[in-house]
């Protein structure tokens, strides 16, 4: 009887020992030609990311999401609290992006385009390699004493790894607050404004303690993305995927011996080499299928195809690929599932551009004074109201005058004509007076218009209320 085969399945995590403690992984030092795609990618959006909030558009930062004050630019155009029906068409615009685009091509936005991915592989992992080497290097310097050598490397590791999570959070920080005010802090000194410093440097542990120690954890445990691959990935989706059938044959995957006939022992093209597991940054082995783990950062297939070149076997066994596609040899098409979610995402894409071009230059409040009640003479009867107006725009507005589009009526603005700067805020009050024979009711709707040098450039309403009407 042949020797009897007990096979092993996956039935944990990689940063996880049989002890059930964490296992820190060790990727080898990735190479090859997506990976050098995947770093021109990242340097993009690494100068992208650190230069957004230092840039201005018509004296407004291209990137500004200030939530303490309720101010925001998005591309240079100012957004206001009145525009948070756009951000949130902006938001379902983006889920259902994500999830097309997931559909269609699994997690390729985690190693391609997200954050913790870019600053781990592309920043931190590479400095780590710097200082202490590659996998093996780094295997022997965790095993190693706390000898001199150890000492300064880890220190020399972490003080680099602590300088660059406090620029990180200083650039956040302009996000948030603005550049302006961030450059302006640096240059009064710390101790100008401590409070600003603690929340820094609070922030700088948070990004400390995730790229030194959390690390692919955030990937695996915090962020909720990968489990959506459960739900929206089918048989149809792209993934970085290993060729089973290929890579198995009829006997499976075996060690590559010279002279040996592969085919006539009925194996496959994978040789059992491992590199695809030790180059992958989240510690799976690709060959056990499609896991939550894998973020398609594509350093497996550049792995197995420098192993395929030295084999003498094709390209390809670790691919950009479909389990369908590895299975029965089906192209790519595009399932009814595919078309309803880009429909979706076409009528949002359109409902957002329509608003954003409908979207007003100037945003007027008029409400009565509260616990003031009408005034009423023998003709005429007034109310006296509150005024706020938002100019949305990266331009003043001069000369704004508000005028009583209908019934026919008189405005007195208290104080005359206003100017509102860029951006600015004003607030007023005003009396509406209205003669009685022109109120068709108690509640009176008014039509208002906000004219800037005699130009219309808003029209709103508010209620008038008056005398109950007795016929």
């Amino acid at each position: 009887m042949g020797e009897q085969v007990k096979e092993k399945f996956r039935d944990s995590i990689g940063t996880i020992d049989e002890s059930g403690k964490r296992k820190f992984i060790f990727p080898k030092k990735p190479k090859g030609k997506l990976y050098n795609y995947r770093t021109y990618v990242s340097w993009f959006l690494l100068a992208f990311l650190l230069a957004a909030p230092f840039i201005k558009v018509k004296g407004n930062q291209f990137l500004l999401f200030n939530v303490l004050e309720r101010k925001f630019h998005i591309f240079g155009f100012p957004f206001w609290p009145q525009d948070f029906h756009l951000l949130v068409i902006s938001l379902l615009v983006s889920v259902v992006f994500i999830i097309l685009f997931t559909v269609i091509f699994g997690r390729i936005f985690c190693g391609w385009m997200c954050p913790q991915t870019i600053f781990m592989e592309m920043v931190f992992r590479k400095v780590e390699y710097l200082i202490e080497g590659d996998r093996n290097k780094q295997i022997k310097l965790e095993k190693q004493a706390w000898d001199s050598e150890k000492i300064r490397k880890r220190v020399t590791k972490w003080v680099v790894f602590f300088f660059i999570s406090f620029i990180i959070s200083n650039v956040f920080l302009a996000y948030i607050i603005g550049s302006d005010n961030v450059l302006g802090y640096i240059k009064d000194g710390p101790l100008a404004h401590l409070n600003t410093l603690i929340y820094l440097l609070v922030f700088t542990a948070v990004f400390y303690f995730v790229f030194a120690w959390f690390r692919e954890q955030v990937c695996i445990i915090v962020c909720p993305y990968g489990r959506l691959q459960g739900v929206l990935l089918d048989n149809k989706s792209i993934n970085v995927a290993y060729d089973f059938v290929r890579g198995e044959g009829d006997n499976g995957r075996k060690k590559l011996r010279k002279e040996e006939n592969r085919d006539e022992l009925g194996h496959g093209d994978c040789i059992d080499c491992k590199q695809c597991v030790q180059v992958c940054p989240t510690g799976i082995d690709i060959r056990n299928g499609t896991q939550l783990e894998c973020i398609n950062c594509t350093a497996c297939i550049d792995a197995c195809d420098e192993i395929m070149d030295k084999s003498g076997f094709e390209r390809g066994l670790i691919r950009y690929a479909s389990e369908d596609n590895i299975e029965k040899k089906e192209k790519f098409k595009f399932t009814a599932r595919l078309i309803a979610y880009s429909v979706i995402l076409t009528i949002l894409v359109g409902v957002l551009i329509t608003l954003l071009f409908l979207r007003n230059d100037v945003e007027a409040t008029i409400l009565r004074l509260p616990g003031q009640t009408f005034q009423s003479t023998e003709t005429t009867v007034k109310n006296v109201y509150t005024v706020k107006l938002i100019n949305k725009t990266t331009e003043d507005i001069d000369d704004v005058e508000i005028k009583l589009i209908s019934p026919v009526g008189e405005i007195q603005m208290i104080g005359g004509l206003m100017n509102i700067g860029r951006q600015g805020l004003k607030e007023g009050t005003l009396f509406i007076e209205i003669n009685k024979k022109d109120l068709n009711s108690s509640k009176e709707k008014l039509k208002i218009g906000i004219y800037s040098k005699g130009k219309l450039i808003e029209t709103t309403s508010t209620n008038f209320t008056g005398p109950l009407k007795i016929n």
